[in-house]
């Protein structure tokens, strides 16, 4: 007879992949490099400092900030305590406890099953250094391993060639492009089966 645990898991993951994300053993998600936990209010100056950086917003495809830091907190304070139903932010932190970015798994689709994925390094000190792969492998790790999603997938900027090496070496394959909002994006995905495939060559 399957193990009662093991039945109430692939359960909880049937039903919501959300729920199965939130309900992480621990406090962080642990890669090689990085460890991921839940936002929280101090990471408050880093996010401001971040999006207000034309260069790091030009690289996300989005305006730079222009509100103040006390309209910019407020908001925030109501962002991090609202229910979320299909979306799962991250802080990337060092080993050590430095806050270096931000990730998300969001556009959470049950039906549909798959998940969209977004990035950013926002310290500089940690670009180029393998920080971001380890994050995505380490968010990407996470989700097949939590729900019974079969797909992930993002966007990068055409120019980005960087970021599209990057997606590359995490197992991430181009299967579209598009003209949004007047920005060229490549779409890149990464299904279950190729997972489970580059997991066990490793």
């Amino acid at each position: 007879m399957p193990d009662s645990h093991d039945t109430d898991t692939t359960q909880r993951k049937r039903r919501n992949a959300l729920a199965a994300l939130k309900a992480a053993r621990g406090k962080y998600i642990f890669g090689s490099k990085v460890r991921l936990r839940r936002k929280k209010l101090t990471d408050v100056r880093n996010d401001y400092t971040w999006q207000s950086d034309p260069e790091l917003a030009r690289l996300d495809a989005a305006p730079v900030l222009k509100l103040s830091f006390a309209v910019y907190l407020l908001d925030y304070i109501e962002a991090i305590h609202r229910r979320e139903r299909n979306r799962f932010p991250l802080a990337i932190e060092t080993l050590k406890g430095e806050h270096i970015g931000n990730c998300t798994c969001y556009a959470i689709d049950d039906r549909k099953s798959e998940a969209q994925v977004g990035i950013m390094i926002g310290d500089r000190d940690y670009w180029d250094k393998g920080y971001g792969a380890d994050t995505i492998n380490t968010l990407v790790d996470h989700i097949f391993s939590s729900t019974l999603l079969n797909r992930v997938y993002l966007k990068t900027l055409d120019w980005n060639l960087r970021a599209q090496k990057c997606f590359r070496n995490c197992g991430f394959v181009r299967y579209s492009a598009a003209n949004r909002n007047g920005y060229n994006f490549l779409f890149m995905e990464l299904s279950r089966e190729r997972w489970q495939k580059k997991h066990k060559k490793t």
